[in-house]
């Protein structure tokens, strides 16, 4: 499927087992006009693609237990037209090739930022990247890190940074600085 110039009409279903990844990059997709349903694993994904009809789909290659890749073919079957795109932040050449030969039409790093997967979805690959659109800044990458030990942990300070390996008061300086928005281009 190629995505059209007008991307707002579009219906994408987002597949991963990491809540705070997904309802971040839900957001963020959804400020840019693009509507998505969410998935934490395969059978999740194959409702909701049942429900929805999604033009794309963003598939996580860790799923708790379960592969992304064997969630590739099914939602095929479903969705014949989708575009599929598997995400991971454990990439290697050969998963990525075996995602192409089960039928996935692209591959991203995570974590991914809306702007890459709007580039992926329209296909945009004779335009070169501008790494201050494709790429998530340190500052948001270490905020979603800190957050997801506050979670792991039930927003035990303490135990957080604990698990992060910092002072306890090094966490409680960093929480207090939130990041500030995604920069976007202007042209």
């Amino acid at each position: 499927m190629k995505a059209s110039a007008d991307m707002t009409a579009m219906k994408g279903l987002l597949v991963d087992d990491d809540a705070l990844y997904l309802q971040t990059l839900q957001r963020s997709l959804q400020r840019r006009g693009i509507t998505t349903a969410i998935a934490k694993d395969g059978a999740e994904a194959l409702e909701s693609a049942r429900a929805h009809s999604p033009d794309f789909a963003l598939i996580d290659l860790k799923l708790g237990r379960e592969s992304g890749i064997d969630l590739i073919a099914p939602l095929r079957q479903l969705c014949p037209d989708v575009m599929i795109v598997l995400v991971t932040g454990y990439a290697s050449v050969a998963t990525a090739v075996e995602a192409i030969k089960r039928g996935a039409d692209n591959y991203l790093l995570k974590p991914t930022t809306a702007e890459m997967v709007l580039r992926v979805l329209m296909e945009d690959v004779s335009t070169p990247a501008n790494p201050e659109t494709t790429m998530t800044p340190l500052s948001r990458l270490e905020w979603e890190h800190i957050q997801q030990a506050m979670s792991e942990t039930n927003g035990n300070i303490s135990a957080a940074a604990r698990l992060l390996g910092m002072h306890r008061r090094s966490l409680q300086r960093k929480l207090a600085k939130r990041p500030g928005p995604e920069r976007r281009d202007t042209d």
